[in-house]
């Protein structure tokens, strides 16, 4: 029987105290700094590192490949790691890898065995079977891997020979990512070992903000890549080949993804929350979530001596509504502005959100499927929501086992009596102390 968890009605909020909270390092940084920590020639100190699922079953796919690896703990929400990597070679030449639910593990290391010399089965939990890799693995194909899928086309497990087997690796490179913006920095990461000329060509449409992110870490780590955007629109990123990942001490950005639930429960309640580290400039994308809870009617200041943002919301979190925004450049918080969208004053509609349906959960059906237990109208399309107002009732969230679901609708129950969190456990996988910070967050409020 899953656990259930009642969410802590928040009431008496201090309006006047600013409420300091540490949330975990980015799952999107650490996972990207461990491929191409691998990829570098020599040892890389990556600080701050997320500690969660995701992260360990990446860790575990790297220490199996036969990569040295060394973890220091520092009693902080997560920990500092050191990798040597071995300038793009891979020393275990024939295993078998397991990486759980992690689909930035799933995406990048498939890719990074795609382009080795090696001999590999890759294997995933249930969740991840049902994940889209088609595009990556056709891409990967084209590159000259042999991806066989050992069950059902186009879905994990996966049988790789790399591309080098045969000396057959491509230069050129097509990748489509309408479903996942992954599957491009898996390829860019990979090609930064090739040491030739290459250029990778893109088609579909989806945020590329989380590329962005990627092509900035390559760079930090000595590699150039340029992008490049023609006459008629398309995309392509090309290397020179001069370059090499270098090894470097690495600085882990608190996760952003996992920051924005705090932010929105001080625009929800009308409070006042800053998390440590969260500053403007940030490499991930979700930080244009700030810009939504302004137009909310939440006003954004920063501590002067570090930086640090800090979100006030509206006097008794008054929320605005009657807008249209775009997500598909920072669709993770699409679950967490439907999660506060029923107490603002008129409908939002959230769009360019269709790729979330093959996330660990179709997220939109979870967004009505919740939003329906709890009393609130939505109007569900294909690439999009628009969640009409009116006060949410109790009810069980079903998270689908989707930390996102859970971590979401949590700060639903902040302002509504009796919600419960159907299997609460699921938020290992990003944030396995979410409820523990939540709860004190709730009587740090309220004290």
């Amino acid at each position: 029987m899953k656990n259930i968890y009642k969410i802590p009605i928040a009431k008496n909020i201090n309006t006047n105290k600013i409420v300091n909270v540490n949330v975990p390092g980015s799952k999107s940084i650490t996972n990207r700094a461990l491929l191409i920590g691998a990829m570098a020639k020599g040892k890389s100190r990556l600080n701050g590192c997320l500690t969660s699922d995701d992260s360990m079953y990446f860790l575990e796919c790297l220490k199996t490949l036969g990569f040295p690896v060394n973890e220091y703990t520092d009693g902080k929400l997560g920990s500092n790691i050191e990798i040597t990597g071995f300038g793009g070679d891979i020393p275990v030449k024939n295993t078998e890898i397991y990486v759980g639910s992690a689909g930035t593990a799933a995406r990048f290391l498939v890719t990074m065995l795609a382009f080795s010399d090696g001999e590999y089965t890759v294997n995933s939990s249930e969740q991840m079977k049902k994940r889209p890799m088609q595009p990556l693995i056709d891409s990967l194909r084209d590159a000259g891997a042999i991806v066989q899928c050992l069950e059902e086309e186009g879905h994990f497990p996966l049988h790789i020979t790399g591309a080098k087997v045969n000396g057959k690796i491509s230069d050129t490179f097509t990748v489509n990512i309408d479903k996942s913006s992954q599957f491009l920095s898996a390829i860019l990461i990979a090609a930064g070992t090739l040491h030739k000329p290459s250029a990778i060509n893109v088609f579909g449409s989806h945020g590329l903000s989380y590329v962005d992110l990627t092509v900035e870490m390559m760079r930090e780590f000595g590699i150039d890549v340029k992008k490049q955007i023609s006459d008629d629109n398309k995309i392509s990123y090309v290397f020179s080949g001069k370059d090499i990942y270098k090894p470097i001490n690495y600085d882990i950005e608190p996760d952003m993804s996992a920051a924005a639930y705090f932010f929105a429960i001080a625009a929800l309640l009308g409070a006042k929350i800053s998390v440590a580290g969260v500053k403007y400039k940030m490499l991930q994308g979700d930080i244009e979530f700030l810009k939504i809870l302004e137009k909310m009617g939440a006003e954004i200041d920063t501590y002067e001596s570090s930086g640090d943002i800090i979100v006030k919301g509206a006097e008794s979190g008054k929320l605005k509504g009657g807008f249209t925004v775009d997500m598909s450049a920072f669709s993770d918080q699409a679950l967490t502005l439907a999660s506060i969208a029923p107490f603002a004053d008129a409908p939002i509609t959230i769009k360019g959100i269709g790729h979330i349906r093959f996330q660990e959960c179709d997220r939109i059906k979870a967004i009505s499927k919740n939003l329906a237990e709890l009393g609130i109208m939505t109007d569900e399309k294909d690439d999009s929501i628009k969640i009409y107002p009116a006060i949410p009732t109790s009810g069980d969230i079903d998270t689908f086992d989707d930390h996102r679901v859970a971590m979401s609708f949590a700060i639903t129950g902040l302002r509504t009596e009796n919600i419960r969190i159907i299997n609460p456990e699921c938020c290992k996988k990003t944030f396995g102390e979410y409820f523990d910070v939540l709860g004190n967050v709730v009587k740090d409020l309220c004290s």
